[in-house]
């Protein structure tokens, strides 16, 4: 990848001015992050607020209630998710490795982000997108999550191809940014709500306060 001043920090500050601080991602525990992290797969959030809510009146949000709880019933706990059958198992995969190997999330914290990454990674269903979410917003460690409005709103403005590598593009962001895991969490936060409102599959190009030559000068590939 060849290295490049992107203005993507000017790009970020247009998009801080037009939303205001995002306060994304809405939990009450880092294992609530997870669990949603796992949920919002291939779905929206509204379904995934629908499963973190059905899970808090059966009280099963939390480690050893998830291990505990029978599948099936899990599975019924996350219906509006959809492929609730798959993501029963994920979340049960997920709670008996951290459960097994470190009795809690506090302890895996402890581990340095390169080690957790590969750790997570390790875990049935989940890749890349959803460990760097949990490194992110659980464990507040500096990486850059890569999601599909991220490729889309990129690649359309000629920063790289959308079918460019997710380590490619994390790889981008992680050197043209600051290292500061606030700064990840709201830049995500703002691409995910330009990308819903303007940066769609039809684009709104005309109504999108981006679509302005002083934040995307030319639109020659930077990767």
């Amino acid at each position: 990848m060849k290295e490049k001043d992107s203005g993507i920090l000017k790009i970020y500050n247009a998009m801080h001015d037009y939303f205001g601080p995002s306060r994304w991602w809405p939990a009450d525990t880092p294992l609530e992050i997870c669990v949603g992290a796992i949920l919002t797969q291939n779905t929206s959030w509204k379904n995934v607020e629908r499963c973190i809510l059905n899970l808090k009146k059966n009280k099963v949000l939390s480690l050893n209630a998830l291990l505990e709880i029978r599948v099936g019933d899990l599975q019924k706990l996350i219906r509006p998710s959809g492929f609730y059958v798959q993501k029963a198992k994920r979340l049960k995969k997920f709670c008996s490795f951290v459960y097994g190997n470190f009795r809690s999330l506090k302890n895996m914290s402890l581990l340095d982000t390169d080690t957790l990454r590969k750790n997570l990674l390790t875990v049935e269903g989940i890749g890349p997108e959803t460990a760097d979410s949990i490194l992110l917003y659980v464990f507040e460690r500096p990486v850059f999550v890569v999601d599909a409005y991220t490729r889309r709103l990129f690649s359309r403005h000629g920063f790289f191809d959308e079918k460019t590598e997710y380590g490619t593009i994390k790889s981008f962001f992680e050197t043209n940014l600051p290292g500061i895991s606030g700064l990840y969490k709201d830049y995500h936060a703002q691409i995910v709500e330009t990308g819903k409102l303007f940066c769609r599959k039809a684009a709104l190009c005309d109504k999108c306060f981006l679509n302005n030559e002083k934040y995307f000068k030319n639109n020659s590939k930077v990767i």
